[in-house]
Protein backbone atom coordinates (compact mmCIF):
# COMPACT_ATOMS: atom_id res chain seq x y z
CA UNK A 1 0.00 0.00 0.00
CA UNK A 2 1.32 3.47 -0.88
CA UNK A 3 1.93 5.55 2.27
CA UNK A 4 1.38 8.89 0.55
CA UNK A 5 -1.85 7.70 -1.03
CA UNK A 6 -3.10 6.48 2.31
CA UNK A 7 -2.23 9.80 3.92
CA UNK A 8 -4.08 11.73 1.23
CA UNK A 9 -7.12 9.49 1.49
CA UNK A 10 -7.19 9.99 5.22
CA UNK A 11 -6.78 13.75 5.00
CA UNK A 12 -9.47 14.06 2.34
CA UNK A 13 -12.22 13.07 4.70
CA UNK A 14 -11.05 15.23 7.62
CA UNK A 15 -11.53 18.97 7.94
CA UNK A 16 -8.80 20.49 10.08
CA UNK A 17 -8.91 23.96 11.55
CA UNK A 18 -6.35 25.53 13.87
CA UNK A 19 -4.97 22.10 14.71
CA UNK A 20 -3.97 21.24 11.15
CA UNK A 21 -0.26 21.80 11.72
CA UNK A 22 -0.31 19.64 14.83
CA UNK A 23 -2.57 16.86 13.57
CA UNK A 24 -1.13 16.36 10.09
CA UNK A 25 2.06 14.67 11.34
CA UNK A 26 0.00 12.41 13.59
CA UNK A 27 -2.30 11.44 10.71
CA UNK A 28 0.77 10.83 8.59
CA UNK A 29 2.08 8.38 11.17
CA UNK A 30 -1.27 6.58 11.29
CA UNK A 31 -1.25 6.33 7.51
CA UNK A 32 2.30 5.01 7.52
CA UNK A 33 1.33 2.37 10.05
CA UNK A 34 -1.63 1.33 7.91
CA UNK A 35 0.76 1.02 4.98
CA UNK A 36 3.10 -1.17 6.99
CA UNK A 37 5.91 1.38 6.90
CA UNK A 38 7.33 0.70 10.36
CA UNK A 39 10.29 3.07 9.99
CA UNK A 40 7.93 6.00 9.49
CA UNK A 41 6.00 5.08 12.64
CA UNK A 42 8.80 4.57 15.15
CA UNK A 43 9.84 7.67 17.09
CA UNK A 44 13.37 8.10 18.39
CA UNK A 45 13.78 9.35 21.98
CA UNK A 46 16.70 10.52 24.08
CA UNK A 47 16.75 10.95 27.86
CA UNK A 48 19.59 12.75 29.66
CA UNK A 49 20.07 12.02 33.36
CA UNK A 50 22.47 14.53 34.92
CA UNK A 51 23.56 13.96 38.54
CA UNK A 52 25.56 16.46 40.56
CA UNK A 53 28.82 15.86 42.43
CA UNK A 54 30.76 13.81 39.90
CA UNK A 55 30.59 10.28 38.54
CA UNK A 56 33.56 8.27 39.81
CA UNK A 57 35.14 6.44 36.83
CA UNK A 58 35.76 3.43 39.07
CA UNK A 59 32.00 2.94 39.34
CA UNK A 60 31.89 2.09 35.64
CA UNK A 61 34.61 -0.55 35.87
CA UNK A 62 33.18 -4.12 35.88
CA UNK A 63 34.47 -6.50 38.50
CA UNK A 64 37.66 -8.25 37.51
CA UNK A 65 38.74 -5.42 35.21
CA UNK A 66 41.70 -3.22 36.11
CA UNK A 67 41.33 0.33 34.92
CA UNK A 68 44.37 1.44 32.96
CA UNK A 69 46.50 4.40 34.13
CA UNK A 70 45.18 7.79 33.09
CA UNK A 71 48.60 8.78 31.73
CA UNK A 72 48.93 11.93 33.84
CA UNK A 73 50.09 10.47 37.14
CA UNK A 74 51.05 6.98 36.03
CA UNK A 75 52.87 5.70 32.97
CA UNK A 76 52.61 4.51 30.32
CA UNK A 77 49.92 6.71 28.80
CA UNK A 78 46.94 4.94 27.31
CA UNK A 79 47.02 5.73 23.57
CA UNK A 80 44.81 2.88 22.33
CA UNK A 81 41.12 2.10 22.63
CA UNK A 82 40.33 -0.66 25.10
CA UNK A 83 37.09 -2.62 24.61
CA UNK A 84 35.78 -5.26 27.02
CA UNK A 85 32.53 -7.21 26.83
CA UNK A 86 30.21 -6.94 29.83
CA UNK A 87 28.66 -10.32 29.06
CA UNK A 88 30.47 -12.37 31.73
CA UNK A 89 31.23 -9.48 34.07
CA UNK A 90 29.46 -8.29 37.21
CA UNK A 91 28.78 -4.58 37.50
CA UNK A 92 30.18 -2.36 40.23
CA UNK A 93 27.74 -2.17 43.18
CA UNK A 94 26.96 1.44 42.22
CA UNK A 95 25.74 0.27 38.79
CA UNK A 96 24.31 -3.09 39.86
CA UNK A 97 20.64 -1.92 39.64
CA UNK A 98 21.17 -1.68 35.86
CA UNK A 99 22.20 -5.33 35.46
CA UNK A 100 18.93 -6.28 33.72
CA UNK A 101 20.02 -4.05 30.83
CA UNK A 102 23.67 -5.11 30.76
CA UNK A 103 23.45 -6.37 27.18
CA UNK A 104 21.93 -3.04 26.08
CA UNK A 105 24.51 -0.77 27.69
CA UNK A 106 27.87 0.79 26.98
CA UNK A 107 30.14 2.32 29.61
CA UNK A 108 32.26 5.07 28.08
CA UNK A 109 35.49 6.11 29.80
CA UNK A 110 38.16 8.59 28.83
CA UNK A 111 36.27 11.35 27.01
CA UNK A 112 37.57 14.72 28.17
CA UNK A 113 35.73 18.00 28.69
CA UNK A 114 38.51 20.34 29.83
CA UNK A 115 36.92 23.29 28.04
CA UNK A 116 34.24 23.28 30.76
CA UNK A 117 36.61 23.10 33.75
CA UNK A 118 35.42 24.68 37.00
CA UNK A 119 35.94 24.14 40.70
CA UNK A 120 32.65 22.22 40.89
CA UNK A 121 29.88 22.10 38.29
CA UNK A 122 30.52 22.77 34.62
CA UNK A 123 27.04 24.35 34.54
CA UNK A 124 25.76 24.66 30.95
CA UNK A 125 29.17 23.52 29.77
CA UNK A 126 28.40 19.97 30.87
CA UNK A 127 25.88 19.51 28.05
CA UNK A 128 27.24 22.34 25.92
CA UNK A 129 30.98 21.62 25.75
CA UNK A 130 31.99 25.21 26.52
CA UNK A 131 33.18 27.35 29.41
CA UNK A 132 31.57 26.75 32.78
CA UNK A 133 31.52 30.38 33.94
CA UNK A 134 30.11 32.09 30.86
CA UNK A 135 26.43 31.27 31.35
CA UNK A 136 24.42 29.96 28.41
CA UNK A 137 27.01 30.56 25.69
CA UNK A 138 25.40 28.24 23.16
CA UNK A 139 22.74 25.59 22.80
CA UNK A 140 23.21 22.46 24.88
CA UNK A 141 22.96 18.99 23.38
CA UNK A 142 19.58 18.15 24.96
CA UNK A 143 17.98 21.21 23.37
CA UNK A 144 19.66 20.51 20.02
CA UNK A 145 18.31 16.97 19.97
CA UNK A 146 14.89 18.33 20.98
CA UNK A 147 14.90 20.31 17.74
CA UNK A 148 15.91 17.19 15.80
CA UNK A 149 13.17 15.04 17.39
CA UNK A 150 10.26 17.50 17.80
CA UNK A 151 7.12 16.73 19.76
CA UNK A 152 4.28 18.69 21.38
CA UNK A 153 7.01 19.69 23.80
CA UNK A 154 10.31 19.73 21.93
CA UNK A 155 12.19 19.22 25.20
CA UNK A 156 11.00 18.48 28.74
CA UNK A 157 13.37 19.33 31.60
CA UNK A 158 12.55 18.11 35.12
CA UNK A 159 14.52 17.46 38.26
CA UNK A 160 15.55 18.14 41.82
CA UNK A 161 16.90 21.57 42.65
CA UNK A 162 20.08 21.44 44.68
CA UNK A 163 19.37 24.99 45.86
CA UNK A 164 16.11 26.79 46.45
CA UNK A 165 13.09 27.48 44.30
CA UNK A 166 11.04 25.56 41.72
CA UNK A 167 13.46 26.05 38.81
CA UNK A 168 17.11 25.36 37.95
CA UNK A 169 18.47 27.51 35.12
CA UNK A 170 22.10 26.29 35.20
CA UNK A 171 22.16 23.07 33.15
CA UNK A 172 20.26 23.38 29.88
CA UNK A 173 20.13 26.11 27.21
CA UNK A 174 18.25 26.69 23.96
CA UNK A 175 20.89 29.10 22.66
CA UNK A 176 23.04 32.07 23.60
CA UNK A 177 21.54 33.68 26.69
CA UNK A 178 18.54 31.34 26.54
CA UNK A 179 18.57 29.22 29.68
CA UNK A 180 16.06 26.36 29.71
CA UNK A 181 14.35 26.10 33.10
CA UNK A 182 14.45 22.68 34.70
CA UNK A 183 11.17 22.34 36.60
CA UNK A 184 12.03 21.15 40.10
CA UNK A 185 8.52 20.98 41.56
CA UNK A 186 6.72 17.67 40.86
CA UNK A 187 3.35 19.40 41.14
CA UNK A 188 4.34 22.13 38.68
CA UNK A 189 5.83 19.55 36.32
CA UNK A 190 2.63 17.52 36.39
CA UNK A 191 0.43 20.57 35.78
CA UNK A 192 2.63 21.72 32.91
CA UNK A 193 2.41 18.37 31.14
CA UNK A 194 -0.87 16.80 32.28
CA UNK A 195 -2.91 19.79 33.47
CA UNK A 196 -5.48 19.22 30.72
CA UNK A 197 -6.64 16.03 32.45
CA UNK A 198 -6.01 17.04 36.07
CA UNK A 199 -8.86 17.28 38.52
CA UNK A 200 -9.81 20.22 40.73
CA UNK A 201 -7.68 23.36 40.80
CA UNK A 202 -5.18 22.00 38.27
CA UNK A 203 -7.88 21.38 35.70
CA UNK A 204 -9.46 24.79 36.34
CA UNK A 205 -6.12 26.54 35.87
CA UNK A 206 -5.54 24.70 32.59
CA UNK A 207 -9.03 25.58 31.32
CA UNK A 208 -8.56 29.25 32.23
CA UNK A 209 -5.26 29.32 30.35
CA UNK A 210 -6.79 27.67 27.26
CA UNK A 211 -9.87 29.92 27.26
CA UNK A 212 -7.71 33.01 27.61
CA UNK A 213 -5.55 31.96 24.65
CA UNK A 214 -8.65 31.25 22.54
CA UNK A 215 -10.12 34.64 23.45
CA UNK A 216 -6.89 36.51 22.73
CA UNK A 217 -6.21 35.05 19.27
CA UNK A 218 -8.27 37.57 17.29
CA UNK A 219 -7.03 40.48 19.38
CA UNK A 220 -3.39 39.53 18.79
CA UNK A 221 -3.86 39.25 15.02
CA UNK A 222 -5.83 42.50 14.88
CA UNK A 223 -3.09 44.32 16.73
CA UNK A 224 -0.46 43.00 14.33
CA UNK A 225 -2.41 44.21 11.29
CA UNK A 226 -2.25 47.76 12.60
CA UNK A 227 1.54 47.79 12.92
CA UNK A 228 4.10 48.39 10.18
CA UNK A 229 7.85 48.19 9.63
CA UNK A 230 10.11 47.60 12.63
CA UNK A 231 7.17 47.61 15.05
CA UNK A 232 5.52 44.75 13.23
CA UNK A 233 8.81 42.80 13.23
CA UNK A 234 9.14 43.27 16.98
CA UNK A 235 5.55 42.20 17.47
CA UNK A 236 6.10 39.12 15.29
CA UNK A 237 8.54 37.78 17.90
CA UNK A 238 5.80 37.98 20.47
CA UNK A 239 3.24 36.51 18.10
CA UNK A 240 5.49 33.53 17.38
CA UNK A 241 5.82 32.77 21.09
CA UNK A 242 2.09 33.28 21.62
CA UNK A 243 1.12 30.94 18.78
CA UNK A 244 3.51 28.27 20.05
CA UNK A 245 1.86 28.41 23.47
CA UNK A 246 -1.62 28.41 21.95
CA UNK A 247 -0.91 25.41 19.72
CA UNK A 248 0.59 23.53 22.63
CA UNK A 249 -2.57 24.01 24.69
CA UNK A 250 -4.71 22.82 21.77
CA UNK A 251 -2.49 19.79 21.27
CA UNK A 252 -2.82 18.87 24.93
CA UNK A 253 -6.60 19.13 24.74
CA UNK A 254 -6.59 16.90 21.64
CA UNK A 255 -4.51 14.32 23.52
CA UNK A 256 -6.74 14.28 26.62
CA UNK A 257 -7.82 10.62 26.36
CA UNK A 258 -4.23 9.44 25.92
CA UNK A 259 -3.03 11.68 28.73
CA UNK A 260 -5.67 10.36 31.12
CA UNK A 261 -4.50 6.84 30.39
CA UNK A 262 -0.83 7.64 31.02
CA UNK A 263 -0.90 10.41 33.64
CA UNK A 264 1.14 9.36 36.70
CA UNK A 265 -0.55 9.03 40.10
CA UNK A 266 1.90 10.97 42.24
CA UNK A 267 -0.07 11.29 45.49
CA UNK A 268 2.01 12.91 48.24
CA UNK A 269 5.05 12.99 45.94
CA UNK A 270 3.52 15.95 44.11
CA UNK A 271 4.16 18.36 46.98
CA UNK A 272 6.87 16.60 48.98
CA UNK A 273 10.11 18.23 50.11
CA UNK A 274 11.91 14.87 50.44
CA UNK A 275 14.63 14.74 47.78
CA UNK A 276 14.30 11.06 46.92
CA UNK A 277 10.51 11.34 46.56
CA UNK A 278 10.88 14.43 44.36
CA UNK A 279 13.17 12.52 42.01
CA UNK A 280 10.88 9.48 42.00
CA UNK A 281 7.96 11.71 41.01
CA UNK A 282 9.95 13.45 38.29
CA UNK A 283 11.06 10.14 36.77
CA UNK A 284 7.44 8.94 36.81
CA UNK A 285 6.23 12.12 35.14
CA UNK A 286 9.01 11.93 32.53
CA UNK A 287 8.15 8.31 31.72
CA UNK A 288 4.48 9.21 31.37
CA UNK A 289 5.28 12.13 29.06
CA UNK A 290 7.33 9.83 26.82
CA UNK A 291 4.70 7.10 26.75
CA UNK A 292 1.91 9.60 26.04
CA UNK A 293 3.90 11.01 23.14
CA UNK A 294 4.16 14.52 24.57
CA UNK A 295 7.91 14.72 23.97
CA UNK A 296 10.82 12.76 22.56
CA UNK A 297 13.57 14.42 24.60
CA UNK A 298 13.82 14.66 28.38
CA UNK A 299 16.45 16.02 30.73
CA UNK A 300 16.29 14.79 34.33
CA UNK A 301 18.64 16.65 36.67
CA UNK A 302 19.49 15.71 40.23
CA UNK A 303 20.92 18.95 41.60
CA UNK A 304 23.66 20.53 39.53
CA UNK A 305 24.94 23.94 38.61
CA UNK A 306 27.31 25.94 40.82
CA UNK A 307 27.45 24.22 44.21
CA UNK A 308 23.83 23.11 44.12
CA UNK A 309 24.45 19.50 45.06
CA UNK A 310 21.26 18.82 46.99
CA UNK A 311 20.59 17.04 50.27
CA UNK A 312 19.37 13.54 51.08
CA UNK A 313 18.81 13.54 54.86
CA UNK A 314 16.40 10.62 54.42
CA UNK A 315 19.49 8.54 53.56
CA UNK A 316 21.46 10.02 56.45
CA UNK A 317 23.39 12.26 54.03
CA UNK A 318 22.51 15.85 54.97
CA UNK A 319 25.12 17.52 52.76
CA UNK A 320 26.40 16.25 49.42
CA UNK A 321 29.12 18.88 49.44
CA UNK A 322 30.43 17.25 52.60
CA UNK A 323 30.87 13.80 51.07
CA UNK A 324 32.81 15.45 48.26
CA UNK A 325 35.31 16.52 50.94
CA UNK A 326 35.48 13.14 52.65
CA UNK A 327 32.68 13.31 55.24
CA UNK A 328 31.32 9.83 55.91
CA UNK A 329 28.19 10.67 57.98
CA UNK A 330 28.33 7.56 60.12
CA UNK A 331 29.58 5.26 57.38
CA UNK A 332 33.02 3.79 56.92
CA UNK A 333 33.89 6.28 54.19
CA UNK A 334 32.48 9.01 51.97
CA UNK A 335 32.78 6.51 49.11
CA UNK A 336 30.03 4.46 50.74
CA UNK A 337 27.80 7.55 50.67
CA UNK A 338 28.55 8.06 47.00
CA UNK A 339 27.76 4.41 46.19
CA UNK A 340 24.47 4.54 48.09
CA UNK A 341 23.36 7.66 46.22
CA UNK A 342 24.54 6.23 42.91
CA UNK A 343 22.53 3.06 43.51
CA UNK A 344 19.42 5.15 44.20
CA UNK A 345 19.84 7.02 40.92
CA UNK A 346 20.60 3.90 38.86
CA UNK A 347 17.48 2.26 40.33
CA UNK A 348 15.44 5.19 39.02
CA UNK A 349 17.09 4.87 35.61
CA UNK A 350 16.43 1.12 35.59
CA UNK A 351 12.78 1.79 36.47
CA UNK A 352 12.48 4.24 33.58
CA UNK A 353 14.07 1.74 31.19
CA UNK A 354 11.75 -1.02 32.43
CA UNK A 355 8.71 1.21 31.89
CA UNK A 356 9.72 1.89 28.29
CA UNK A 357 10.53 -1.79 27.80
CA UNK A 358 6.96 -2.67 28.86
CA UNK A 359 5.32 -0.56 26.12
CA UNK A 360 5.01 -2.28 22.70
CA UNK A 361 6.08 -0.26 19.68
CA UNK A 362 6.25 -1.62 16.15
CA UNK A 363 7.69 -5.12 16.40
CA UNK A 364 9.56 -4.26 19.62
CA UNK A 365 9.21 -1.84 22.52
CA UNK A 366 9.70 1.84 23.23
CA UNK A 367 13.09 1.11 24.79
CA UNK A 368 14.27 -0.26 21.43
CA UNK A 369 13.97 3.26 20.02
CA UNK A 370 15.30 5.15 23.05
CA UNK A 371 18.71 6.18 24.35
CA UNK A 372 19.33 7.03 28.01
CA UNK A 373 22.50 9.05 28.69
CA UNK A 374 23.71 9.16 32.31
CA UNK A 375 26.53 11.49 33.36
CA UNK A 376 27.45 14.15 35.91
CA UNK A 377 27.48 17.93 35.59
CA UNK A 378 31.01 17.86 37.07
CA UNK A 379 32.61 15.06 35.13
CA UNK A 380 34.57 12.56 37.16
CA UNK A 381 34.72 14.16 40.61
CA UNK A 382 33.46 16.66 43.16
CA UNK A 383 36.45 18.85 42.25
CA UNK A 384 36.91 17.69 38.66
CA UNK A 385 39.88 17.80 36.36
CA UNK A 386 37.71 16.83 33.34
CA UNK A 387 40.53 14.89 31.72
CA UNK A 388 37.82 12.26 31.60
CA UNK A 389 34.05 12.45 31.72
CA UNK A 390 32.38 9.06 32.38
CA UNK A 391 29.14 8.36 30.48
CA UNK A 392 26.67 5.48 30.74
CA UNK A 393 24.54 4.67 27.68
CA UNK A 394 21.42 2.48 27.76
CA UNK A 395 19.51 1.65 24.56
CA UNK A 396 20.61 1.93 20.95
CA UNK A 397 18.18 4.50 19.51
CA UNK A 398 16.61 2.13 17.04
CA UNK A 399 19.89 0.51 16.06
CA UNK A 400 21.82 3.75 15.53
CA UNK A 401 24.30 3.14 18.37
CA UNK A 402 26.43 0.22 19.56
CA UNK A 403 25.24 -0.33 23.10
CA UNK A 404 25.43 -4.09 23.15
CA UNK A 405 27.16 -4.70 26.48
CA UNK A 406 30.53 -2.97 26.16
CA UNK A 407 33.07 -1.22 28.34
CA UNK A 408 35.09 1.33 26.34
CA UNK A 409 38.21 3.08 27.60
CA UNK A 410 39.31 5.77 25.16
CA UNK A 411 42.92 6.95 24.78
CA UNK A 412 44.23 9.47 27.29
CA UNK A 413 44.02 13.21 27.01
CA UNK A 414 46.71 14.54 24.70
CA UNK A 415 47.21 11.33 22.71
CA UNK A 416 46.47 11.36 18.99
CA UNK A 417 43.29 9.27 19.18
CA UNK A 418 41.78 10.99 22.20
CA UNK A 419 38.12 12.05 21.96
CA UNK A 420 36.08 14.72 23.78
CA UNK A 421 32.52 15.13 25.02
CA UNK A 422 32.01 17.55 22.11
CA UNK A 423 32.72 14.70 19.69
CA UNK A 424 30.36 12.49 21.65
CA UNK A 425 27.60 15.10 21.31
CA UNK A 426 28.26 15.23 17.56
CA UNK A 427 27.82 11.45 17.59
CA UNK A 428 24.36 11.80 19.13
CA UNK A 429 23.36 14.38 16.52
CA UNK A 430 24.48 12.02 13.75
CA UNK A 431 22.43 9.25 15.37
CA UNK A 432 19.22 11.33 15.40
CA UNK A 433 19.63 12.40 11.79
CA UNK A 434 20.97 15.94 12.28
CA UNK A 435 24.68 15.41 11.61
CA UNK A 436 27.16 17.98 12.82
CA UNK A 437 30.93 17.63 13.05
CA UNK A 438 31.55 20.39 15.57
CA UNK A 439 29.77 21.18 18.82
CA UNK A 440 30.54 23.69 21.52
CA UNK A 441 34.05 25.17 21.80
CA UNK A 442 37.30 23.40 20.92
CA UNK A 443 39.75 22.63 23.73
CA UNK A 444 42.91 24.76 23.24
CA UNK A 445 44.89 22.12 25.12
CA UNK A 446 44.26 19.75 22.21
CA UNK A 447 45.09 22.17 19.42
CA UNK A 448 47.31 19.61 17.68
CA UNK A 449 44.59 16.95 17.71
CA UNK A 450 41.59 16.82 15.39
CA UNK A 451 38.59 17.50 17.64
CA UNK A 452 35.95 17.39 14.88
CA UNK A 453 33.74 14.52 13.84
CA UNK A 454 32.14 11.72 15.79
CA UNK A 455 33.15 8.97 18.18
CA UNK A 456 32.91 6.32 15.50
CA UNK A 457 33.26 3.42 17.95
CA UNK A 458 29.84 4.25 19.41
CA UNK A 459 27.95 4.46 16.10
CA UNK A 460 26.76 1.40 14.22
Amino acid sequence: MNTELTRRSMMKGITLGAGATLLSPILGQIAAQAAGDEKAVLRKRVVFVVQSNGLNPNHLVPTGVKRRPDGRHERPANDQLEEISLRDKDLHPAMEPLKAFKDRMTFVQGLSGRIAISDHSANHGALGAYGASRGAMMQTIDSAIGEALPGTFSHVALGLNGGEGPMNYRISAAGTGKEVPIICSPDLAFQSLFGSVAEGAGKSAFDRRTNLLDFMTDDVRRARSELVGDERQKFDRYLEAFETLHKRQQALVAKSDELKKNAPKLGEKATTSVSSLILEAQFETAAAALVAGLTNVVTLASGGGGQQFGKFPEFGIPDLHGIGHGDAYGRASSEECFVELRRFHTKLIAGLAAKLESVPEGTGTMLDNTLIVYLSDSGEAHHPSLYEWPVVLIGNLGGRLRTDGRYLQFPNYGTSKHRTTASFFCTLLHAVGKPRDKFGVADPGLRDIDQSGVVAEVLT
